[in-house]
């Protein structure tokens, strides 16, 4: 083994520590949440730990297998964050705007 393969294999080992490090205090966040945003906001960085996790075995295994995965659990992640925000807009914005009624052209331009 060479001093960078070694060096290599010391700076993965961190990584994955550091990970689930992150993934412990990120399921300590959750458990204490006291808003649905709060969790929203876990379930997103649970996404990204889990494509830090794969970019870590693609690295560790030399494989390009992973990289397509983490691709598509990117957008995933990325889709369901906007989605969570939307809902909670949606979810806070009053009923009446102005006085008036919003109409499903409003809701739907929003």
């Amino acid at each position: 083994m060479t001093v960078f393969e070694w060096i290599d294999r010391v700076l993965l080992t961190a990584a994955v520590v550091m990970i689930l490090l992150a993934g412990a205090l990120l399921l300590v966040r959750l458990w204490l949440g006291p808003s649905m945003l709060d969790r929203a906001i876990c379930l997103d960085v649970t996404a990204a730990l889990i494509i830090a996790g794969l970019g870590a075995q693609a690295a560790f295994s030399r494989a390009p297998f992973y990289f397509p995965i983490m691709l598509v659990l990117a957008f995933l992640g990325f889709t369901g964050s906007v989605a969570i925000a939307r809902f909670i807009a949606v979810r806070d914005r009053p009923a009446a705007a102005h006085g008036r009624e919003a109409t499903v052209e409003e809701d739907r331009s929003a």
